[in-house]
């Protein structure tokens, strides 16, 4: 398990850099002259730009390994930042995220592939991909805070110019301490039934299954969501001084994930249920911010983390176990997929409509659909992988 701690590792330096993201990015473009739609199109093309990138990975991660694209996406995420401390107008700043979105979208499915790899008892996977979440969680605590701060005291330039180094040293790190996992958790499991009185029994991974596309529906309505909150807690802030505000809030919002991430017993219950009952539950938070129900948006926040907490991780354990034991790289980047789809969808359209209605109510409708097409998937295939009860 060397290998995860250093991926851990890295993971946190690199989440921790591209949360810190948050609360400056929207402010840098209005200092530039851009208008709110114009925004909304700026973070909606970095989520489209994912989506070219997300395809080749889901091939290249299978055929070539992890390795080399975790290398990649944080070295030419750096070097990008490096350009964009220097960007003069609104039309360079889009330009460069789009690329940024590009080379970014390897890093989640190249990840998630090579933990899922590392064993082939499903429990294990589990615990492994909530590592992950709570590694990206206590990132995320403190990085939008930090990110703010780095501004009020020494300038988008300088900030931006010490991000992008500290994701090129973390891809050079990552270089020589990542090792890729040849084969699959399939080919791993199979010593397992000649040797069941020599090691721990281990769960047996099956044949993979075409996953139902209804599946990704979810993850598209989760990240709607997360850009439309991305998009609208910036426009709070209109002085430097109030980007630590901004900064603060996105940090409740982690912390709120990592209470829930903490309650390890929830990982008892099945991926399933914690996907549909935690989407749900979070559909009911967002509808309350949209109704500015009496409720300091402070709590709010750490409720719409708590729901995270616990839907990220199940969402990936679930797929983990339709997924069958193979294919990791393509799941995984399918998933990428939905998750750019959404956050395309989701600032685009806060962009459009926040002068006429709550964007929050569109996070709300998009989540109940999810919400409510989900238990749709009692198919054969998935009711023989998971638990419904």
């Amino acid at each position: 398990m060397k290998t995860a701690v250093w991926l851990y590792l890295f993971l946190f330096v690199a989440f921790f850099d591209l949360h810190a993201q948050y609360p400056i990015l929207t402010p840098f473009a209005i200092s530039l002259g851009a208008a709110p739609s114009f925004i909304g199109l700026m973070m909606g093309m970095y989520s489209i730009t994912h989506l070219p990138g997300n395809l080749i990975a889901g091939f290249g991660v299978d055929r070539y390994g992890s390795r080399f694209f975790i290398v990649f996406s944080l070295m030419a995420a750096g070097i990008v930042l490096l350009f964009q401390s220097q960007v003069t107008n609104p039309w360079q700043l889009l330009l460069l995220r789009s690329i940024s979105g590009f080379v970014l979208a390897f890093l989640s499915p190249a990840c998630l592939s090579l933990l899922a790899k590392m064993t082939s008892d499903r429990t294990e996977q589990g615990k492994l991909m909530a590592g992950n979440g709570l590694v990206h969680t206590l990132a995320s605590v403190v990085s939008p805070a930090a990110g703010a701060y780095l501004v009020a005291k020494i300038g988008f330039t300088t900030a931006f110019t010490l991000l992008g180094w500290i994701l090129i040293v973390t891809s050079v790190c990552a270089l020589f301490f990542i090792r890729d996992i040849r084969g699959s958790a399939v080919q791993a499991a199979a010593p397992v039934e000649a040797n069941k009185g020599k090691s721990k029994e281990k769960l047996p991974l099956e044949q993979p299954v075409s996953i139902p596309w209804l599946v990704y529906l979810l993850p598209v309505a989760l990240s709607c969501a997360q850009g439309i909150l991305s998009f609208e807690l910036p426009l709070l802030a209109k002085t430097k001084e109030a980007m630590m505000t901004t900064g603060l809030l996105f940090s409740v919002v982690s912390i709120g994930a990592l209470v829930t991430l903490s309650m390890l017993f929830l990982n008892r219950v099945s991926a399933y249920q914690r996907t549909l009952w935690g989407s749900l539950f979070l559909a009911i938070v967002y509808f309350g911010i949209a109704s500015q129900i009496p409720a300091p948006l402070t709590l709010m926040l750490l409720l719409v983390g708590m729901a995270k907490g616990v839907i990220l991780p199940a969402l990936s354990t679930l797929l983990i176990e339709l997924s069958g034991g193979a294919r990791y790289g393509r799941t995984f980047s399918v998933l990428s997929i939905a998750f750019s789809i959404g956050a395309f969808i989701g600032p685009m359209a806060a962009g459009q409509v926040r002068d006429y209605i709550s964007p929050y109510y569109i996070a709300f409708i998009a989540l109940m659909i999810a919400v409510t097409l989900l238990p749709l998937h009692r198919t054969r295939s998935l009711s023989s992988r998971t638990h419904f009860s």
